[in-house]
């Protein structure tokens, strides 16, 4: 059950990383949290099941990233492969004037990801379920993914649906060095490192954009 210590442990969390945010959009993270694990019983949608870790690991892992992304200033962003919901709703609760699309393929998730845009009133989020190749419509000036595929997979699957001098954002792990070497040669890379509070693990965010000719 999430209660008043996790609700302390994303105000720290935020607080270090930064973040301000008004008591409305916290209590929206924590009660998306608080859905998470009620309908995770049925759907399968985190191995993280402790109140706690799902604070460190899905809240504050994704909102890690939201710094450097916010300073790009996009005002449509898509969440490949987004399953859960990470990052892209933290990403939807925290920047209200951000328009985010959820796209993943799964019926399940996508059931759930649709029932938690209702209950937590997010207007700002569109829910896709179809695979990324099938994808068309107006551009996106950021592409974001957690846990979608390796980076030369996402630049090649996701291209048709960034904006001219758009930017490819993923979230990772340790440093990706052989997957940034294997990306392709008209793509350009630069990594970021993230600290998460609360999770004693290697974070990354990696920006990759197509070289200008």
């Amino acid at each position: 059950m999430i209660g008043q210590t996790q609700e302390k442990q994303l105000r720290d969390g935020l607080a270090a990383l930064g973040i301000a945010l008004d008591a409305a959009a916290q209590a929206r993270l924590i009660a998306y949290a608080a859905l998470l694990l009620k309908w995770n019983k049925v759907y399968s949608l985190t191995a993280i099941t402790d109140p706690g870790r799902m604070v460190s690991q899905h809240l504050l892992d994704s909102l890690a990233a939201l710094p450097p992304i916010t300073a790009a200033a996009p005002k449509r962003l898509l969440d490949v492969g987004s399953g859960g919901g990470q990052p892209g709703i933290p990403f939807a609760i925290a920047q209200p004037e951000w328009q985010v699309t959820l796209l993943d393929s799964n019926h399940k998730k996508t059931t759930f990801l649709r029932q938690a845009v209702i209950e937590l009133s997010l207007t700002n989020v569109e829910v896709v379920c179809d695979r990324v190749e099938n994808v068309q419509g107006e551009p996106f000036d950021i592409i974001t993914s957690r846990a979608f595929a390796d980076l030369g997979d996402f630049v090649r699957l996701t291209r048709q649906l960034l904006a001219p001098h758009g930017r490819w954002a993923a979230l990772k792990g340790v440093h990706p060095h052989e997957e940034i070497a294997a990306l392709p040669a008209d793509i350009r890379s630069e990594t970021v490192a993230l600290h998460v509070p609360g999770l004693d693990a290697d974070r990354c965010l990696v920006w990759m954009e197509q070289k200008q000719s």
